[in-house]
């Protein structure tokens, strides 16, 4: 323990290709380095490991001269805890407040990307604040993975040469780099122009740079994504939910994608509405492996994405159509990989890397789709209601007077409000029931049109929910729920229903409701359906499972290449 927070350089990271917030072996003694300096006081640690060890104290410095922890006591101690560590210092500062580069802003942003943590903050004044945790639910453990060719350097290439067990060049590109089959280490050799029957340790300077040449020239494919552990589209939700008050948030996560070998997932939030401020530039909350980015927000390519983006298609004011745009919006971006490209050491800036950007822009545009067709939803059935309540109550009062003044019946006049109002109306509503876990869902469709109107209504609920007591029976019930309307007469109404089970509450609070067959200006309440971009999702996801078949198929050829070599 001492060496890890009295020592600098001393990290975990180091050669280990996974997802950690970690990353250089500074900063914990770096910042019991500064509690020295300013105060001259040491650093009190308490850790433990598991319920049944004692737990390990110990006040300790650092020998800045030798780059060493100095032990000024330590013991153990029985703690009434499981597990866990706790770190005790006082350092010398000005504490600000109510600013965005502040203690209070940094750990709110650190609740909202880590929902499964529960954060308490006292401040000087004694100012109590608990950021309650959002989800019960552990992130994925990440694992380790090989270096990808693409990313090596000539440097590290020489090095693994050196430390493998590999008697052969071919086996060693195999068994110690990622994606890497037989197949391919033999073509990566052929065009290296170097013997694969040659030892590992035996490579030069000039045969390592054309094996890095050939990585470029072979064909290999994208690294295993499992070093990662992004945050997910529901706890992106459930985090900015339980921190921001807003009319609608709509989150988006981007398949992984890969930079220079290195494996990178984006995903993101757009929070809009409430009591944000509408003539202000919108806030942009940046996050790089789960950690807060205060600092150089001119200088990040998450910045720079958003700003390419035209939000004036969306319904945000953007003059222009270049640079941050106004309105009353907060958009959150989490950018998870195996190396973050930090501008500086501070890390307090992403590069301007083009497929992180690509992928910021993508994520971003899919939220901003939701946002406005959210939006419009809201808004068109707002002027349809609007409508429909002034017709109702002044054509009858027409219909009366008319009859009275010619002396005769009251005419019907439900045809008439059809067609008048010339729309279809889909109002649906959400009912979480505590008792039985699960979500009730109601979708009720009014023909205000003169004639009768056939169409496919599609309701999209997540993959991850398992659905039940749909009526009427549906066309398909995956996690797409397709219903065949045959012809709904002029002026009837039509209700569905379903059932959800397997989410939260806060996990489901809107539906996603799409049509087909009919002309989408005619309806209110829900979107056009897009086959094209559900059939890109459906490619995307088989795709995933492709790569984990061919992920076995590789290390099941590692085994026997490693088998062959002992032979």
């Amino acid at each position: 323990i001492p060496p890890i927070f009295g020592k600098l350089l001393y990290g975990s990271r180091f050669h280990a290709i996974r997802q950690s917030r970690g990353q250089q072996g500074i900063g914990i003694s770096a910042v019991v380095m500064y509690a020295q300096l300013t105060t001259g006081r040491p650093t009190k640690i308490t850790s433990k490991i598991s319920e049944d060890r004692p737990a390990y104290q110990a006040d300790l410095m650092m020998d800045t001269k030798k780059n060493q922890p100095e032990i000024l006591r330590e013991d153990t101690f029985h703690w009434d805890k499981k597990s866990g560590t706790k770190i005790e210092l006082i350092i010398q500062g000005r504490y600000v407040k109510e600013k965005r580069q502040s203690v209070f802003e940094y750990l709110r942003s650190t609740a909202i990307v880590n929902p499964h943590a529960r954060i308490i903050l006292i401040e000087p004044d004694n100012t109590k604040t608990v950021f309650e945790r959002a989800t019960e639910k552990m992130p994925k453990a990440t694992v380790e993975i090989k270096p990808h060719p693409e990313g090596t350097e000539l440097g590290t290439l020489l090095k693994m040469g050196r430390a493998t067990e590999s008697y052969k060049l071919l086996s060693f590109l195999v068994n110690e780099f990622s994606r890497v089959t037989t197949e391919k280490a033999r073509e990566i050799c052929v065009r290296a122009n170097v013997d694969e029957d040659m030892r590992p340790q035996d490579i030069n300077r000039e045969q390592a740079n054309r094996l890095l040449n050939a990585f470029k020239l072979v064909k290999i494919m994208t690294p295993p994504t499992d070093c990662l552990s992004p945050i997910g589209e529901t706890l992106v939700k459930k985090g900015l939910k339980k921190e921001m008050k807003a009319d609608f948030i709509a989150t988006s996560t981007r398949p992984p994608s890969v930079f220079s070998g290195n494996p990178f997932q984006v995903e993101a939030g757009i929070v809009y509405g409430g009591e944000l401020p509408k003539e202000q530039s919108i806030q942009i909350m940046r996050f790089g492996n789960r950690v807060p980015l205060l600092y150089q927000q001119g200088g990040c390519v998450i910045t720079h994405a958003i700003e390419t983006i035209d939000w004036r298609r969306y319904g945000l004011e953007q003059r222009g159509g270049t640079g941050i745009p106004v309105g009353p919006a907060i958009v959150s971006v989490h950018v998870a990989s195996t190396k973050i490209p930090f501008t500086s050491e501070s890390k307090e800036a992403i590069a301007d890397i083009s497929e992180i950007q690509t992928e910021i822009q993508l994520v971003m545009r899919e939220c901003a789709r939701k946002m406005l067709s959210h939006l419009r939803k809201q808004q068109k059935l707002a002027k349809m209601k609007e409508k429909e309540e002034i017709i109702r109550k002044v054509l009858p009062l027409i219909a009366e007077k008319s009859a009275d003044v010619l002396n005769k019946p009251v005419p019907p006049i439900a045809q008439v409000i059809a067609k008048i109002m010339n729309s279809v109306i889909i109002e649906d509503r959400i009912e979480y029931d505590e008792k039985n876990k699960t979500h009730k869902v109601k979708i009720e469709i009014t023909n205000y049109t003169p004639h009768a109107k056939k169409f496919m209504l599609k309701a999209v609920v997540p993959s991850d929910a398992k659905i039940q007591n749909v009526n009427p029976k549906p066309e398909s019930t995956d996690h797409i729920i397709t219903w065949d309307m045959k012809g709904i007469p002029s002026t009837e109404k039509r209700t569905l229903e379903f059932e959800i089970l397997g989410l939260d509450k806060d996990d489901y609070d809107e539906n996603e409701l799409y049509i087909d067959g009919i002309d989408p200006e005619l309806v209110s309440g829900a979107e056009a359906w897009d086959s094209e971009a559900f059939e890109e999702k459906r490619k995307i996801m088989m795709e995933e499972t492709k790569e984990e078949e061919i992920e076995e198929e590789i290390e099941e050829e590692n085994k026997n290449s490693e088998k062959e070599e002992g032979e």
